[in-house]
């Protein structure tokens, strides 16, 4: 990936010099960490919402309730994946994410909490694309359902026409206009086949990613937390090992790809 790399400016010096520069930093990481565990808090703090709709979404095993989906844990952790219904693959980044999704996915099953991926794909696309990316996390399809929409993931096209018509990450986002994504944030993107899912910018943009949670207490389920956009950015593994790599993230673009499209040779 060579071609991806830049020029970073960076002092040479001692390994005396190095060591005070690293103490410094070792302060300022420490107090990041004080601050992550602070909003850790916050978070179990927000009020829990009831969620009395009651959604059907299709899972391997067939028609499941958001209740059926705790698996017999009282959390669930839902990350709502980009692939929309016309979607030929799961979008890119999306799938970087869930990259990581097998290997912890044992252990919250085993400290009572349940993790899904939730899409608005038929769950036959998911299930194809799930063996082709090797993937056995569990991943449930919402197709036909209003789960998505209820929780500001996923639009239709009449919302994305209308100012105003979608919220998305706590904000209202103005209607959809080719010049200011597809001509401009990324140019060198196939506009008719978005980062290779086989749709256009405004059906890819009609699916947003983002993680909820839920939790079961006395036979109801509750909404307790949602987060979208940057705010899954320190559940994406490939940054947090990048962040504290010689150049850091080095982005000149949309570079990542899904796992099994890379040129190894």
């Amino acid at each position: 990936m060579k071609e991806h790399s830049i020029a970073v400016q960076h002092q040479v010096g001692t390994r005396e010099e190095w060591l005070a520069a690293r103490l410094k930093l070792l302060m300022a990481e420490k107090e990041h960490t004080r601050r992550g565990d602070e909003l850790a808090l916050m978070r179990q703090e927000l009020p829990w919402v009831r969620v009395d709709k009651g959604y059907r979404l299709e899972t391997d095993e067939g028609s499941a309730s958001l209740a059926d989906l705790f698996r017999g844990r009282s959390q669930l952790l839902v990350y709502h994946f980009m692939f929309g219904p016309d979607y030929d693959a799961g979008c890119p980044s999306c799938s970087a994410i869930a990259d990581g999704f097998n290997g912890f996915q044992i252990h919250l099953v085993n400290h009572d909490v349940m993790l899904w991926a939730v899409s608005r794909a038929p769950l036959s696309k998911l299930q194809a694309y799930k063996q082709r990316l090797g993937w056995t996390f569990p991943w449930v399809s919402s197709f036909g359902s209003d789960f998505n929409s209820d929780y500001s993931v996923g639009f239709s096209p009449e919302a994305q026409q209308r100012d105003g018509g979608i919220e998305y990450n706590f904000r209202r986002e103005d209607a959809w206009r080719p010049s200011s994504r597809s001509r401009s944030r990324h140019r060198s993107v196939d506009s008719e086949n978005v980062f290779g899912t086989g749709v256009d910018w405004p059906t890819y943009l009609r699916e947003r990613p983002g993680v909820s949670a839920f939790a079961l207490e006395g036979g109801g389920v509750y909404h307790t937390y949602s987060t979208y956009a940057r705010g899954v950015d320190a559940l994406w593994g490939m940054w947090q090992w990048l962040d504290r790599a010689p150049k850091g993230r080095n982005q000149t673009g949309s570079w990542w790809r899904r796992h099994d499209a890379y040129d190894n040779k």
